[in-house]
């Protein structure tokens, strides 16, 4: 009996361990599930984020690639997709919406002539245009540039010659947004060249429900290509957003929008299963991620819509 004793007790001990063990290795196995959960709705922690909750959707099924994603009925507001939607971050060429809208609102004669001039150069990014200083186009020609093909200096153009110049159109701009209740916005200049530029997907939503009551913008935003003549030859122009160019799609409003540190970036007003939607897609790093996002989005509405919204 005294030799079985000692032996009983080490295994009582090294049973507590075992067990000990056992339960240390299911909560890292929990909390690394957990972790691996959260994975799909994080954004980069250098953006400021109002909310990362997500609104309540009628199925989770949909996988977005986008950080920032945010679809709504246009019409009642309803929230069918929410993604880190209260982040505010830079929106890039997402601006020239607004950009449109100041012009507009200002009721310049859009046909007369406007030059290209140096102050057009591009000294925040480097980045290139086709349209050299000394190019005359009507203001007309340089708003579809902007909304069809982001052209920057088309933008900043507009801007220069706005009554006052650069100052009064950017303050313009930003009281357009106060206006609208975009209360997390910023705008520091005309083009979105600025990172400095910076929104939520819930402001751009409302700056998409305001610049479709624009017929022009409405025009300009989804027309599919142009030309242009520029010092005597012609410039062939493209819209950014590719789905213009899809009978799959029926867009009534698009805007595209990229710089490194914004990512890439789209907001449209389209027609899915006799519904009139808002979609804003922000940071999305790869190249067509945008677009592949908007296409899931489609599907996902398509297949989960209710009866009343079938057509």
């Amino acid at each position: 009996m005294q030799t079985t004793q000692p032996t009983e007790r080490s295994l009582h001990h090294l049973e507590k361990i075992v067990a000990i063990c056992a339960l240390f290795a299911v909560l890292a196995l929990a909390f690394g599930f957990s972790q691996a959960a959260d994975n799909g709705a994080r954004v980069d922690p250098r953006y400021k984020h109002k909310s990362t909750a997500r609104a309540p959707q009628p199925d989770e099924g949909v996988y977005l690639r986008s950080s920032v994603a945010f679809v709504q009925d246009a019409s009642s507001g309803e929230t069918l997709i929410a993604k880190n939607q209260g982040a505010v971050l830079p929106i890039a060429s997402i601006t020239k919406l607004m950009t449109a809208m100041v012009i507009l609102d200002a009721r310049l004669n859009l046909e007369q002539r406007v030059a290209i001039s140096d102050e057009e150069y591009d000294f925040v990014k480097g980045t290139r245009s086709r349209l050299r200083p000394g190019t005359v186009l009507t203001r007309s020609e340089l708003l579809l540039l902007a909304l069809m093909s982001s052209e920057n200096r088309a933008a900043y153009s507009l801007a220069r010659t706005y009554p006052g110049g650069i100052t009064p159109f950017v303050a313009a701009m930003n009281e357009k947004a106060r206006v609208l209740g975009m209360t997390d916005t910023k705008f520091i200049d005309p083009t979105g060249l600025s990172s400095s530029n910076v929104s939520t997907a819930q402001d751009l939503a409302r700056m998409v429900r305001a610049a479709h009551e624009y017929p022009l913008i409405r025009q300009y935003s989804t027309r599919d290509a142009a030309t242009v003549q520029a010092l005597g030859r012609n410039l062939d122009y493209r819209n950014t957003n590719g789905l213009v160019r899809s009978a799959q799609w029926d867009i009534g409003l698009s805007k595209t929008g990229y710089i490194s540190e914004a990512g890439r970036c789209l907001v449209m007003r389209v027609r899915m299963q006799s519904r009139e939607v808002i979609v804003v897609l922000l940071d999305s790093w790869g190249k067509l991620s945008r677009v592949g996002d908007a296409n899931r989005i489609k599907k996902w509405l398509e297949t989960r819509a209710p009866a009343t919204h079938r057509s």
